[in-house]
């Protein structure tokens, strides 16, 4: 989509200049001008170093896309043409990399192309869930509910994954600071504080050896041990984008104390909340299945869905597979058992996210709270373990005298 470099005379007087999109010249100074600003300079900027830039730094997020699915819902339910609803959007989207995508979905879709081809070519922003929503709602002629109904569900999404951010931001920041003070107190305050008990002589207890050896390798290697963890990070990044890797991982996550039942809660409301927005849109349970299984990003639940999707195929209820996991609350399987045969399925996923999303608001509203014991018991350990290895020999040492 053309970009161009302008500058432009305000209201005031006063020179703007900057990087817009625009269809053309005259749709960018038909834009302006509407703002009361008016062009006398104009320059094609696609290829400017300046433009790349800031195509890389604003790549569009999770909050922009949510942002952006609000809009257009609202505008299609307004009777508003699709192609004109995206050219509003133009005007209205603050993100630049978004901006532009949505350029080029316009004159795309002005040019004869599906709404849903459009966003099934950029998979990095518009997952398969999104696309087949879309799609879903243009085959029924009804792209105005689904629209809004996936504006709804992204926001729930984003919702509660701002709540797990802000929840974990806590423990994070407190753990960090743990490890700082630790390395700080290693490397620097320790080896002053034992430097007399080694002069001494004296026979020292296994915990105060045990924190000057630590000390002192710690002193001697430390940027070593900086540089070690960076490599095991790379290596562990690597392995991590292997499937036995994810697969581990997903596993670990579950078997978390505290956080395994939360993580629990929010790949099962994905799952729930997912497959009913899918059903709901009019796609089948087969295909409706095979988008949820990515959509839940978890290896451990994606297995059981497919195995499910196997087993539907084979002709068994939906419920049948799940049935046998450990990692499906009995209440799942028997829900839906209970919609297959009542035919409401979509109506009972969405009471099963419901109670997921309250056990969920309830664990992170009680994160903190839960996550302070813990907390306070390793700092407890660390300072009971530097009273026993420092302060306690030289306090004998000083009461000898």
């Amino acid at each position: 989509m053309p970009i161009f470099r302008y500058q432009a005379h305000t209201k005031k007087g006063k020179v703007k200049s900057g990087i817009d999109i625009g269809l053309n010249e005259a749709d960018l100074v038909a834009r302006f001008r509407r703002k009361e600003m008016e062009i006398f300079s104009l320059v094609p900027a696609e290829n400017d170093l300046a433009t790349k830039i800031k195509l890389f730094i604003e790549r569009s997020n999770t909050k922009d896309l949510v942002i952006f699915s609000r809009q257009f819902s609202v505008m299609i339910s307004a009777n508003v043409p699709v192609v004109e609803s995206l050219l509003i959007l133009i005007e209205q989207t603050e993100n630049f990399s978004l901006k532009n995508m949505i350029a080029d979905i316009a004159f795309e879709v002005d040019a004869g192309s599906l709404l849903s081809d459009s966003f099934e070519k950029r998979p990095e922003v518009f997952s398969n869930f999104f696309v087949n929503i879309i799609r879903s709602g243009e085959t029924s002629g009804k792209l105005d509910e689904v629209l809004n109904y996936l504006a709804d569900e992204m926001e729930k999404s984003y919702d509660m994954a701002s709540k797990v951010k802000g929840a974990m931001i806590y423990p994070i920041f407190i753990l960090a600071g743990l490890v700082g003070v630790a390395i700080v107190l290693m490397v620097y305050v320790i080896p002053n504080l034992t430097s007399v008990l080694t002069e001494s002589g004296a026979d020292l207890p296994i915990s105060t050896r045990i924190v000057i050896a630590t000390s002192d390798f710690l002193t001697k290697y430390l940027l070593l041990i900086f540089l070690a963890c960076i490599g095991l990070g790379f290596l562990l990044r690597l392995y991590l984008k292997t499937y036995n890797g994810q697969r581990n991982l997903d596993i670990v996550k579950l078997r978390m104390p505290i956080f395994g039942t939360l993580f629990k809660y929010i790949y099962l409301m994905r799952f729930t909340r997912s497959l009913s927005t899918l059903l709901k849109g009019g796609v089948t349970i087969t295909k409706s299945l095979e988008i949820v299984a990515d959509v839940v990003s978890n290896v451990i639940y994606k297995e059981i869905i497919l195995a499910t999707l196997e087993s539907i195929n084979d002709g068994n209820p939906l419920s049948t597979v799940m049935e046998n996991e450990a990692t499906i609350p009995k209440m799942v399987p028997q829900m839906l058992a209970v919609g297959e045969r009542t035919g409401k399925i979509d109506v009972v996923l969405d009471k099963i996210t419901e109670f997921y999303s309250r056990e969920a608001d309830k664990m992170l509203a009680n994160l903190s709270t839960l996550m302070e014991p813990v907390i306070m018991t390793i700092m407890g350990i660390g300072v009971g373990i530097m009273v026993a290895a420092v302060i306690m020999p030289m306090y004998n040492m000083a009461s000898q005298f």
